[in-house]
């Protein structure tokens, strides 16, 4: 399968980072990422929120498994994620809490996030919903801008929603997301790259809700060492219930396709990424 991918390569030297969301309390979810880890040498794995349903203290029991995943876990709260947990989460072995636009440097990458200012585990939609993301963006700009002026630029930024990452373009090279369950990939006005990653616990119970499960997604980044950039991005798809099915695809930005003339640093608009070739099934997938 590997012979199928574009020409990229990680050398051993790469840093990889392992990007879940949205794992709404579905167990199953806690083997796939022990096993990606393992499988892809995991450096760090960034969980862009919603790993609970309700948010109540009963289930963050349910969280305990990540303190033996295998590599630094780096969090930010959804908006089905309470404070419950995120002070449930700030005690367990090998996890990171990010919030308030807070920057912490793990693994050779830098790090900062906010939490989700929205609390709807009933799926409800408040007034001034999009406006309280919006402004949570500009917080976590205001911080990357910070960061950079005290010579300690952020290299990955992380927010739940997408509405409130795109609030930081031109502040970052790059911000995580989740909340929409599906994956995503866009270069912003300003050159910030958005990737949204879809759910890692195929929506959870959600998942039988419509005619066909949702499937499980996870993506694994991988970052040049000495520039701290983003070099390709494997997609990684299992087939929904039962997990029968497998894909992997990986992806380049465009300045890193073969001849490529590479992209002027700087703020401004960037081309979008063409898309990888898919292979199937994934080498060892679990």
């Amino acid at each position: 399968a590997a012979s199928t991918l574009p020409t990229y390569q990680p050398d051993p030297g790469t840093m990889r980072v392992l990007h879940v969301s949205d794992i709404h309390l579905n167990p199953a979810a806690w083997e796939i990422i022990r096993s990606l880890v393992e499988q892809y040498r995991i450096d760090v794995i960034i969980d862009s929120g919603d790993t609970m349903d309700h948010g109540t203290a009963a289930e963050n029991g349910f969280l305990d498994p990540i303190s033996d995943l295998g590599a630094p876990y780096v969090w930010v709260r959804g908006n089905h994620d309470s404070r419950v947990t995120q002070d449930y989460l700030k005690g367990l072995k090998n996890v990171h809490v990010l919030d308030d636009g807070r920057a912490r440097t793990i693994a050779g990458l830098r790090f900062a996030g906010i939490g989700d200012p929205q609390y709807t585990p009933d799926r409800s939609t408040k007034p001034g919903a999009e406006a309280s993301q919006e402004l949570a963006g500009a917080r976590l700009a205001s911080a990357l801008r910070d960061q950079t002026r005290a010579g300690t630029p952020v290299d990955v930024a992380i927010a739940h929603e997408p509405s409130a990452a795109r609030e930081v373009d031109g502040t970052v090279p790059l911000v995580l997301a989740g909340h929409v369950h599906h994956e995503d990939m866009e270069v912003m006005k300003y050159g910030t790259r958005l990737r949204i990653e879809g759910s890692t616990g195929g929506s959870g119970l959600r998942a039988v809700e419509g005619k066909h499960p949702d499937p499980v997604q996870a993506s694994i980044l991988y970052f040049d060492r000495d520039s701290r950039r983003l070099q390709a991005w494997d997609e990684i798809e299992l087939g929904g219930l039962g997990l029968t099915t497998a894909e992997v695809s990986r992806h380049l930005p465009k300045e890193n396709q073969p001849g490529a003339t590479p992209s002027p640093t700087g703020t401004g608009p960037s081309p979008t990424d063409a898309t990888g070739t898919p292979s199937s099934p994934a080498p060892g997938a679990p």
